[in-house]
């Protein structure tokens, strides 16, 4: 910005750029977008008179006119009624990896936090406010999914994390694979009697393929595969504790648990000392989702981790890819040893 005669500031342009370098505006323009068509003595010239000037190119405006926002859009799903401070902390580390895998390729992310059905919206490519949409958050909001759904029908330029239907574009942890993790660490542990929490009917698909790595684990190494155990509670923390009541009340044997996902293992945690059976003295626990709290509990938890830098990466590869290249993608994942399994 510089200063007029009337004391007011003038914005610098392109053409302001032209007439310091002696060029045109077109040569400016296609100066400083790297055109092939420019001399480098001409370019150098040009790039002089911009930064004597303080000009700066408005990359979002020339990717506008190019059909290109330079944005990706992230939607984070909650639940009706509740702010984003009781999103699940795994959707935060999600977050974080999606907009760095952004940042990566030159793209700026506009995040959302939705929940009431009256105030969803995803059509951010179809009102150019963005090049791709990437979707992540709890699966218990059947009407944000379902209206998201709709969505995906209508665009190929959108991509989803704990979907809870098959039929449009995703991303998972490999789960199956997981489960076999957590299986054989319990098992390296000397447990024999490993149960699986969670209701792998639930909405939350992820669910059922870490029961099926579970199942096929079990068998592998010759240990009966149980029926999972089912509990209701407002929260995944207070499903782990019930989990943990239920097997104790009924007097079923265990002595390793493997939970669908870390904060209902971290409730059970809570249950077992309670109820003075010590972890992982008597009891094995394992979790899943690589929740950075898991370090604190007591004693701390071993889980399974889905690589979050990879998330990201395939989550805004694959909104942004076109329609030939996108297929279902799977994040490896990894066991993060700490002190809950012997």
């Amino acid at each position: 910005m510089t200063k007029v005669g009337n004391g007011r500031p003038h914005r610098v342009t392109s053409i302001d750029v032209a007439e310091r370098a002696g060029v045109s505006q077109s040569t400016v323009s296609r100066a400083l977008s790297g055109s092939e068509t420019i001399t480098e003595s001409t370019r150098r010239r040009v790039e002089q008179a911009a930064a004597e000037l303080g000009y700066h190119v408005n990359t979002r405006a020339a990717g506008l006119r190019k059909g290109e926002t330079g944005t990706i859009a992230i939607v984070v799903i909650g639940r009706d009624g509740q702010g984003p401070a009781a999103i699940n902390p795994f959707y935060y580390s999600l977050l974080g990896s999606t907009c760095a895998a952004a940042a990566e390729r030159g793209y700026e992310a506009l995040v959302s936090f939705q929940a009431r059905e009256d105030e969803l919206f995803g059509h951010y490519v179809g009102r150019r406010q963005a090049d791709g949409v990437v979707v992540i958050g709890t699966a218990t909001n059947e009407a944000a999914w379902n209206y998201f759904r709709e969505v995906a029908a209508a665009s190929d330029s959108i991509a989803f994390w704990g979907s809870p239907f098959d039929d449009a574009v995703w991303v998972r942890s490999d789960n199956a694979d997981g489960g076999r993790l957590a299986v054989e660490r319990l098992s390296a542990g000397g447990a024999k009697n490993i149960v699986f929490v969670g209701d792998p009917h639930s909405s939350q698909k992820q669910f059922r393929e870490r029961y099926e790595g579970y199942r096929h684990a079990m068998e592998k190494a010759g240990l009966p595969a149980r029926e999972p155990v089912v509990s209701s509670g407002e929260d995944r923390v207070s499903q782990g504790r019930i989990a943990v009541s239920q097997l104790c009340d009924d007097g079923q044997a265990f002595d390793g648990l493997f939970f669908a996902c870390d904060a209902m293992a971290l409730g059970a945690l809570e249950e077992l000392a309670s109820r003075g059976l010590a972890v992982p003295g008597q009891v094995g626990v394992v979790g899943f989702d690589g929740l950075g709290s898991g370090e604190f509990s007591n004693p701390p938890l071993t889980t399974v981790e889905p690589d979050f830098a990879e998330a990201g990466r395939m989550l805004v590869e694959t909104a942004l890819a076109g329609d030939g290249e996108r297929a279902e993608r799977r994040v490896p994942v990894r066991l993060v040893e700490r002190s809950s399994v012997k």
